[in-house]
């Protein structure tokens, strides 16, 4: 009967949102890709092979699966990973990541027929859930199967998340107690989760797995092809805003035009974070009087100068870590405007003196990166400042870049603590020793 009703909502809320969604469909051509995967029609597994399942709801928790895929294949070899995302730029990143070594498809809407149908077509030994976006009827149509179902890296914003499930009072114990077990970033989480009926014994604190994804480096394999494309020389001093939405490029392009005034060998790179709005942000930049160079009209080994005044244009996917690893000073977007901020660790993990603004609710890693080199800022105002205190200061941008890329190494380790949960779950023991392989439980 909660199947039937939970399936009558999410059908009123599909037809009330669907002049939203029908318009992002026919002016930026969203949704149209994979629309019988949204309804369950995912690829079928074939073989006898046990297989884990694993979502990534987006690009970030995507990238944070990283080293969980390939730390369950080095430990759970007899074990096939399968890999689903639900936004598009999660499906660009899980197919330019895991493709074609392992499986990817796009997550089922959660009506039951669908869930059911993507079930028994992927035939999952176990279901692990990047960050703990859980959903009743896959989390009830997994306990009908026997299917375990995990969380790992999860987190529960206090301002967000949290008061939301409260207001659910019993039902979120229900919901929650068709997971198996819960690794979460730290105690803050795990004291949320058990607030709202999750039992002590299921509750595991393992720590934040994006850390363990960042590549703690100097350099990078391609950034000289992308500084000499787009003519980047050592002597200039690179902005680089990462990440960004809607309403922030303006500001960073006013903060840019301040700072130019003072630092005539400045030049800003712009990477908005959604590839639809590359077009738009093209526009914008000319519109402020600035020339624009644009990464895809330079590829590789193009030919001819770029001038000196003009902003740079990141509209490619997969190229942001190397316009952050040319850059002098680094922010990170999405967080100057209510949007909930970009992550920050990659650049952070680069040794790049990195600022970010007051929004970064979807990246509890903010808190603890601000108190170990990297620098929040309120406004635009503030944001100019700390910038041209960086491009003044050569010696103090590396000092903030070198603390904040050491505290990223020292927060590493959050994989092998949530596949040593995985293995749990799974009645396996875990490998003793690193490069190990984990073993069946034997019984006493």
């Amino acid at each position: 009967m909660t199947g039937i009703l939970l399936d009558l909502a999410y059908a009123v809320l599909l037809v009330a949102t669907s002049p939203m969604w029908l318009y992002r469909m026919v002016r930026y051509g969203r949704y149209r890709q994979d629309i019988g995967q949204r309804f369950g029609a995912v690829p079928r597994r074939y073989g006898l092979q046990p297989t884990i399942w694993i979502h990534g709801v987006s690009l970030g928790e995507v990238n944070a699966a990283r080293t969980l895929v390939a730390e369950l294949h080095n430990q759970l070899p007899d074990y096939r990973v399968v890999v689903s995302s639900t936004t598009a730029t999660g499906i660009a990143a899980a197919r330019r990541i895991f493709a074609p070594a392992h499986m990817v498809f796009r997550w089922p809407l959660d009506f039951s027929l669908s869930v059911r149908m993507a079930l028994g077509r992927i035939r999952p030994a176990m279901v692990v859930l990047m960050e703990g976006e859980v959903w009743p009827n896959f989390v009830s149509a997994c306990r009908k199967r026997r299917v375990p179902v995990a969380v790992v890296n999860g987190r529960m914003s206090a301002d967000k998340g949290y008061p939301g499930y409260r207001r659910l009072g019993p039902l979120a114990a229900r919901l929650f107690g068709g997971v198996t077990a819960f690794g979460v970033q730290d105690a803050s989480y795990a004291e949320r989760f058990a607030s709202l009926g999750v039992e002590p014994d299921r509750l595991h604190v393992t720590g934040m797995m994006k850390f363990d994804t960042a590549e703690v480096a100097e350099r990078l394999d391609g950034q000289d092809a992308l500084a000499e494309a787009l003519g980047v020389t050592a002597e200039q001093k690179l902005i680089v805003a990462g990440g960004t939405g809607p309403g922030e490029e303006e500001i960073v392009l006013g903060v840019f035009a301040e700072l130019k005034a003072r630092h005539g060998d400045a030049r800003l790179a712009i990477v908005p974070r959604k590839p639809e709005r590359f077009a738009e942000v093209a526009r914008l930049i000319a519109s402020r009087g600035f020339e624009v160079v644009r990464r895809s009209e330079r590829g590789d080994g193009a030919e001819g100068g770029v001038p000196t005044d003009a902003v740079i244009l990141g509209d490619t996917m997969g190229e942001l870590r190397k316009f952050y690893a040319l850059g002098s000073a680094v922010f990170v977007g999405r967080s100057l405007v209510e949007m909930g901020g970009s992550d920050m660790i990659e650049a952070a993990a680069l040794g790049k003196a990195t600022a970010f603004g007051p929004h970064t609710f979807n990246f509890p890693q903010a808190d603890a990166l601000a108190a170990h080199g990297c620098v929040r800022v309120a406004d635009a105002g503030e944001l100019t400042g700390q910038l041209d205190a960086w491009l003044s200061d050569v010696a103090a941008a590396d000092a903030a870049g070198r603390a904040a890329q050491d505290y990223v190494r020292s927060a590493q380790g959050a994989t092998k603590r949530n596949v040593e949960m995985i293995c749990r779950v799974l009645d396996r023991v875990p490998p003793a020793a690193e490069g190990g392989i984990a073993t069946n439980t034997i019984a006493e």
